[in-house]
């Protein structure tokens, strides 16, 4: 018989464990509210990124809701949910983010050039809305995802492609769940959210300008910085 592995948890699978079971033995119900991230820190004795990767796994888990200003809510959960492991809800393996990665770089650089030669006037207000958000949520300590999200969609819609608008719109339930874990990341673990507002400032500047070779360079300098950074921090993870 050959010899296994033996998989030893990481410290954010265990609070994820132990707030799975809080919920299914009912001391925590549906609507109730979590305990802020320092405070699960000290009750569980473990750091608060280890807090933050487990919420973000039950959050990806459809667990627990995050309200910005409000706090962590238990859902309305569907029970076979408790079949999935913790880390599913977590970042995917390297491999997958380098896959979609290369196809965020087909659409996107793509698009961006799209955008600056074809954009209206109308097009740059959904861009600008979405960096000033952007901008509040890290005044407010919030992640941005959801701005992060609406900007690259913005840029699709500038181009007036249906095809490419439509394609966009196909992987944008993926490219949502990885924006969300992707930038909470790296904000939390490099302190990026100023240079993610200004490389996005930079694309949103190019597009603008109508400079398509500007436009294309900066979103593919983007999405490769995101790209390396994950991919450094996924390393530090194994």
């Amino acid at each position: 018989m050959g010899n296994k592995r033996i998989q030893i948890k990481k410290i954010y699978e265990e609070v994820a464990d132990a707030l799975i079971n809080m919920i299914k033995n009912g001391e925590l119900k549906p609507g109730d509210k979590i305990d802020s991230i320092e405070q699960l820190a000290k009750s569980f004795d473990v750091s608060r990124s280890a807090v933050r990767e487990a919420l973000s796994g039950l959050r990806a888990m459809g667990l627990v809701v995050m309200r910005q200003g409000e706090g962590t809510f238990i859902t309305q959960f569907d029970a076979s949910n408790f079949a999935l492991p913790v880390n599913a809800g977590l970042l995917m393996k390297m491999e997958d983010i380098k896959e979609l990665y290369e196809v965020r770089k087909v659409l996107e650089v793509g698009a961006a050039r799209s955008a600056a030669l074809h954009h209206k006037e109308e097009d740059l207000i959904p861009l600008q809305e979405a960096i000033e958000e952007m901008k509040q949520a890290q005044t407010n300590g919030e992640i941005g995802e959801d701005a992060d999200m609406r900007f690259h969609m913005a840029i699709a819609n500038a181009t007036h492609n249906d095809i490419l608008i439509h394609l966009m719109r196909s992987v944008s339930e993926v490219m949502v769940s990885v924006l969300r874990e992707t930038r909470e990341v790296l904000i939390y673990s490099e302190q990026k959210t100023v240079s993610l507002i200004h490389e996005h400032q930079m694309i949103y500047d190019a597009i603008k300008a109508r400079e398509p070779k500007k436009a294309y360079q900066f979103m593919l300098e983007h999405l490769t910085n995101v790209e390396k950074s994950l991919e450094k921090y996924m390393k530090f993870r194994e």
